[in-house]
């Protein structure tokens, strides 16, 4: 691989950890929101999609990981 190339890959693994921190701060904001419910509230419509919505953005933050996993695998 290029230098310009890597480059390339390096400004995008930037611009990846950035929109990691953004969704690292909703999946806390929105795991808080629920472990603050009463367990009542938790079982309700509200409560169970406010914790998919937690585990989705678990998820997220996982593919993060192998998205700047393989991308540091192309520029090696």
């Amino acid at each position: 691989m290029n230098d310009q190339r890597r480059k390339a890959i390096e400004a995008v693994l930037a611009d990846l950890a950035d929109l990691r921190s953004r969704v690292e701060a909703i999946h806390q904001e929105e795991q808080e929101a629920f472990d603050s419910m009463p367990e009542g509230l938790q079982q309700t419509t509200n409560g169970q999609a406010s914790e998919a919505a937690a585990s989705a953005l678990d998820d997220a933050l996982g593919a993060f990981d192998e998205i700047e996993s393989s991308l540091d695998e192309a520029k090696a």
